[in-house]
Parts: structure tokens; C-alpha cells; sequence
């Protein structure tokens, strides 16, 4: 018999709020945290638009040789992680006594792979580097890190799917539990902000050039969007076995219902309606609910003119009959690339607790696509019982998760 699994916890470090309280009355006010860069004019970028993270001061709360063994991104999860923990009620005590898992979505550690070739092409000397390097740069920075701070003894891996990295941790941490290879697994995602991780997509003209108004920028599926806005951060979540969390009397936040998945098998940048229905199909079928049950759905829009048709093609697809309600956070956030599929499931379970739909901002005029959608373009008070969260990613990898409000029968 498959088991249940819950979330217990998350921890949110983003753009648009440093902590959970933040993050909740940015996205009840409809605030952006989309700004400009300037020192990317001197890198060559095109467009110098990003999501503006703060780096987070950790001299005290960790010793030094686990401060520079951290990525930038392995920062952002900490914190993160340190947030989830402490709102699942896990303590150290309980890490140390009890094996936890943990699954996380990161797809790249540009910056310390950068700043070590720079170093020994100028020193000509690798031994300068010091050991702390490749604990920074290696794509599974997250993972190990995370996982010897807090004494993780369970599964222990990093994600790598692009841009549906995050959620297809969950739904991997999600499928350990539900199959009782775990009782407790960390899962979320991380990504870098800084410039050298986002030059190779400025090279793909990806990026909204709309630097002189920058909260106007990111604009999923309004017909002028013109490219999506970088941003990052970290995004974590307690997945735990039902009667383990009832056990530990630890607050049970939601129910993970539905993961669902597909490849798109064609093209390396272009994504599909078909492979997006499979994906969401897939997901419902696994929660055993129908499309009217689903009350919201957070959309994966980025604001690129392909991505944002062809997900309201798909949503249209299965949806078109319930009119269901649609947004997309990162309207607000920009595209938090490998964070994005965790991040989006902590904003759209804020909405949740607290009974509203956060906006898609800046959709003033839809496409022929978009118009077909319910699109909530100002904030809506709403009850939400079940969601629908999306992801998809570079080589046509995609995500759906269904969450719903927990039932204790």
C-alpha cells in the first residue's frame, strides 16, 4: 500500500522576501523584486535585468571551513534549509538520531568554476585553488554540503534537470517516501544569481531588455513579453511519511498528492504542449482527482513568447472547459531557474494557508493563446483546497505536482 507523504516544513530565501513572512506579503502585494545589475554592462551583457538576492551573512552561524566550501547558492540553501527545519519542529538532536534524505535541484556552479580557471591561469599554479574549490564548484555543491552540516544519513543527490530541477526533487523525495525507502527527506532547489551564471542565456537573446521599467519586465503570457528576467535564491521543504510527522506531533503543512513527468524527446530548447499534457495528465491521474478539482494553477510562464504559448496551449488542452485560475510568480520573482520548481510550490502553498491568488503581474493585453486562460492579473481572494504547480526545462524535461490541503482521513 502506497504511504502518504506531507510537507512539515519550508524555507524560502528569494528576491522577493529573505524569510517566509516576507515572502508571503510580497506576493499578497504584488511586489517585485526584479531590478538592475550594472556591472553586467561591463561583462557584455545584452541585458542587465536580474532578480536582486542578498547575499547572506553566515560568519557566526557556521564555522569557516564550512562558510568556504559553500557556493553562493549552497548560502542561499542553508538559510533556506535552517528555515524549513525549524518550522518542521527538526532539531539537531533529531538529525542526529534519526536518518534524514535529501534530494536537491542544481543544474550548475558557474561562478567558483569561473573564478578557479581564472586563478590558475593567472597563478599557473592549481595548488592555490585550496581544497574548498571543488566543493564549491561541483554541480552537487548543494547536496554535499547541506548534507554533512546538518548530518544527513539518508539518500543523498542532486537534481539536474534544468529549469524543472526543483520539483523533480520533490517528486523524487515524494516517490522515496511513498514507496518507504525514507520516512524524512529535505527536498528543494538553489540557484546562483551572480553574472557568470547567466551569461550563456544573454547569449541566447532570453532576457527581457526592458531594463528602463525592470518590475515591468517579466511578463508571462501578456503578448509584448519580450524575453524572461534571471533570478535565484533557495527554496526548501520537509517531505515527510503521514504517520511519522502525526508521530513527532510535527505540523503538517499539505499533502503531496500527484507528481507527474514526461520527456519532450524532440528539440533542445523548444518546449511542447504535448509533452506539458502528458506531464500534467500524469500527475492528476496520480492524485486521482479530476481537472475540477484542481483550484489554482501556479503556471511555469517565464515570460518568453514560445514557453509561455505553448504552456497556455497545454493548460488550455486539459483546462479549457473549468476556466481554473492561472498565474505566474515569476511575474514577481523572475525566473529562478533550477529553484523554481520548489520555490513555486512554497508561494502557491502561502496562497493556500492564507486564501488568495497571488497576481500575474504586467498581463495587460493577452496573445491568442493566453486569452483562452483564466488569467488572475490582480490579486484574488480565494479559497484553495488543491493546486496544480508546473516545470519544464531546457531538453524537454517536464513537471507537474499536485498538493492538496491535508485530509486526516
Amino acid at each position: 500500500m502506497k504511504r502518504r507523504v506531507v510537507i512539515t516544513g519550508t524555507g524560502i530565501y528569494s528576491c522577493i522576501g529573505k524569510n517566509l513572512d516576507e515572502v508571503r506579503e510580497s506576493l499578497y502585494e504584488g511586489k517585485s523584486g526584479i531590478g538592475v545589475d550594472a556591472e553586467r554592462k561591463n561583462y557584455g551583457f545584452r541585458s542587465l535585468l536580474t532578480g536582486i538576492v542578498e547575499r547572506p551573512s553566515l560568519k557566526g552561524m557556521l564555522d569557516r571551513r564550512a562558510r568556504i566550501s559553500l557556493s553562493e547558492q549552497g548560502e542561499y540553501a542553508y538559510v533556506a534549509t535552517l528555515e524549513a527545519l525549524k518550522n518542521a519542529q527538526i532539531d539537531p538532536d533529531y538529525l542526529d538520531k534519526n536518518e534524514t534524505g535529501i534530494f536537491y535541484g542544481n543544474d550548475s556552479s558557474a561562478k567558483a568554476v569561473i573564478e578557479a580557471n581564472d586563478t590558475v591561469a593567472a597563478k599557473k599554479d592549481t595548488m592555490l585553488l585550496g581544497s574548498e574549490a571543488i566543493f564549491r564548484s561541483m554541480n552537487s555543491t548543494v547536496t554535499m554540503n547541506l548534507s554533512t552540516i546538518f548530518k544527513l544519513r539518508g539518500v543523498n543527490m542532486t537534481i539536474s534537470a534544468a529549469c524543472a530541477s526543483g520539483s523533480h526533487a520533490i517528486g523524487l523525495g515524494y516517490i522515496f517516501i511513498r514507496d518507504g525507502l525514507q520516512d524524512i527527506v529535505l527536498c528543494g532547489g538553489a540557484q546562483e544569481t551572480n553574472a557568470y551564471s547567466m551569461g550563456s542565456f544573454d547569449a541566447l537573446s532570453a532576457f527581457s531588455v526592458r531594463m528602463d521599467e525592470p518590475e515591468k519586465a517579466s511578463r508571462p503570457f501578456d503578448a509584448s513579453r519580450d524575453g524572461l528576467v534571471p533570478s535565484g535564491g533557495a527554496a526548501s521543504l520537509i517531505l515527510e511519511e503521514y504517520e511519522h510527522a502525526v508521530q513527532r506531533g510535527a505540523p503538517i503543512l499539505a499533502e503531496v498528492a500527484g507528481y507527474g513527468f514526461s520527456s519532450n524527446g524532440a528539440n533542445l530548447s523548444q518546449p511542447s504542449d504535448a509533452g506539458s499534457v502528458i506531464a500534467i495528465m500524469r500527475a492528476l491521474n496520480d492524485a486521482g482527482l479530476t481537472v475540477k478539482d484542481i483550484d489554482y494553477i501556479n503556471a511555469h510562464a517565464t515570460s518568453t513568447p514560445q514557453g509561455d504559448a505553448f504552456e497556455a496551449i497545454a493548460i488550455d488542452r486539459v483546462f479549457g472547459s473549468c476556466r481554473t485560475p492561472v498565474s505566474s510568480t515569476k511575474s514577481m520573482t523572475g525566473h529562478e531557474c533550477w529553484m523554481a520548481g520548489a520555490s513555486e510550490i512554497i508561494y502557491s502553498l502561502i496562497m493556500m494557508q492564507h486564501s488568495f491568488v497571488a497576481p500575474n503581474k504586467n498581463f495587460e493585453q493577452p496573445d491568442e493563446y493566453s486569452a483562452k486562460l483564466n488569467i488572475v492579473s490582480q490579486r484574488l481572494d480565494k479559497k484553495i483546497d488543491v493546486f496544480l504547480s508546473n516545470s519544464f526545462g531546457f531538453g524537454g524535461t517536464n513537471n507537474a505536482l499536485v498538493i492538496k490541503k491535508i485530509n486526516n482521513k
